[in-house]
């Protein structure tokens, strides 16, 4: 399977990480103009690790996303869904701790993260909404989740000229930097049918999380919600 479709069943999604596993971060890299490196410091603010904390990264990819959170005294588990990008992980990164794990069934136990984290991952989930219940689920009482995902710009201009890139200038970049270009096609498909800022935000709330709250990046083309879990 070269291209996961938008019924996003699991399967199909871990087999199209595995095939641009190796190419993966190089080539988001170019295609977000280096943009990715700013929006993983803003997570990394919101998160804010402590010396003694478990932070749990879902869709970790190859770490990229994780090695950030890797503090003195911070425990950082990368998990994926992907076992091509997690072979990839524990290559460039064996100071991480590398996890396979289904965010629809977390293979770990209740109340036990101080934070968990996912960064351009929820999107690509078959039940979003199941994932957030499991996330809630492992973080402790007052733990937080923050969810960095591709979004709504908030200009109308400047959204078109997104949208634009992304269904006419991302598919031919992608044709030239990406081993599978069809992924990057999926890509586009699934940030355009995604919910805006203010539903993921509700989604938050309806799951259970409290204290819940985004921050724009990048003219809103990326969202960095933020929320916790109640301390009873």
């Amino acid at each position: 399977m070269n291209k996961a479709d938008l019924a996003k069943k699991p399967e199909a999604v871990a087999a199209m990480f595995d095939s641009v596993a190796k190419s993966y971060d190089r080539t988001n890299d170019l295609l977000s103009f280096g943009q990715d490196r700013i929006w993983r410091k803003k997570v990394l603010k919101e998160v804010d690790p402590k010396p003694g904390q478990v932070v749990l990264d879902l869709a970790a990819g190859t770490g990229s996303s994780s090695i950030v959170f890797l503090k003195p005294g911070v425990r950082v588990i990368a998990s994926d869904f992907s076992n091509g990008m997690l072979e990839v992980g524990r290559q460039r990164h064996p100071e991480l701790e590398f996890v396979f794990a289904d965010a629809m069934k977390l293979p770990f136990e209740n109340n036990s993260m101080d934070a968990v984290t996912i960064s351009f991952g929820l999107r690509n989930v078959e039940k979003p909404k199941v994932a957030l219940q499991e996330m809630l689920r492992v973080l402790k009482p007052g733990g937080k989740v923050v969810i960095c995902e591709f979004s709504r710009v908030t200009f109308p201009v400047i959204r078109n000229l997104y949208e634009f890139y992304l269904k006419k200038v991302l598919p031919r970049l992608s044709s030239l930097l990406a081993k599978n270009s069809a992924a990057y096609d999926y890509l586009a498909d699934s940030i355009l049918a995604w919910p805006n800022q203010q539903q993921l935000a509700s989604w938050l709330t309806d799951a259970g999380f409290t204290d819940v709250n985004y921050k724009n990046a990048s003219l809103g083309v990326v969202a960095i919600h933020s929320a916790k879990k109640g301390s009873k």
